[in-house]
Protein backbone atom coordinates (compact mmCIF):
# COMPACT_ATOMS: atom_id res chain seq x y z
CA UNK A 1 0.00 0.00 0.00
CA UNK A 2 2.67 2.42 0.83
CA UNK A 3 4.59 2.05 -2.59
CA UNK A 4 1.07 2.79 -3.99
CA UNK A 5 0.32 5.56 -1.97
CA UNK A 6 3.74 7.02 -3.12
CA UNK A 7 2.72 6.48 -7.18
CA UNK A 8 -0.75 8.12 -6.70
CA UNK A 9 -1.42 9.24 -3.23
CA UNK A 10 -4.88 10.62 -4.33
CA UNK A 11 -5.99 7.15 -5.21
CA UNK A 12 -8.48 5.23 -3.14
CA UNK A 13 -5.53 2.90 -1.93
CA UNK A 14 -3.09 6.03 -1.31
CA UNK A 15 -5.94 7.71 0.71
CA UNK A 16 -6.51 4.43 2.60
CA UNK A 17 -2.81 4.53 2.94
CA UNK A 18 -3.10 7.69 5.13
CA UNK A 19 -6.01 6.71 7.36
CA UNK A 20 -4.12 2.96 7.93
CA UNK A 21 -1.32 4.70 9.80
CA UNK A 22 -3.22 7.06 11.77
CA UNK A 23 -4.56 4.04 14.00
CA UNK A 24 -2.87 0.52 13.38
CA UNK A 25 -0.25 -0.64 16.25
CA UNK A 26 1.99 -2.23 13.86
CA UNK A 27 2.71 1.03 12.01
CA UNK A 28 2.99 3.13 15.37
CA UNK A 29 6.02 0.33 16.71
CA UNK A 30 7.53 0.32 13.41
CA UNK A 31 7.30 4.12 13.62
CA UNK A 32 8.92 4.36 17.49
CA UNK A 33 11.51 2.02 16.04
CA UNK A 34 13.13 4.25 13.64
CA UNK A 35 16.05 6.54 13.84
CA UNK A 36 15.24 10.68 14.37
CA UNK A 37 16.33 11.39 10.98
CA UNK A 38 13.82 8.78 9.29
CA UNK A 39 11.41 9.99 11.61
CA UNK A 40 11.62 13.29 10.45
CA UNK A 41 11.85 11.85 6.81
CA UNK A 42 8.69 9.99 7.08
CA UNK A 43 6.99 13.02 8.54
CA UNK A 44 7.53 15.48 5.61
CA UNK A 45 6.30 12.86 2.83
CA UNK A 46 3.15 11.67 4.35
CA UNK A 47 2.58 14.96 6.64
CA UNK A 48 2.31 12.47 9.54
CA UNK A 49 2.36 14.47 12.98
CA UNK A 50 0.04 11.39 15.07
CA UNK A 51 3.42 9.84 17.38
Amino acid sequence: MRAKHDARPTSFTGRFWRWHINFCPGWKAYFNSLSDSEKIEIRKKYNFTKY
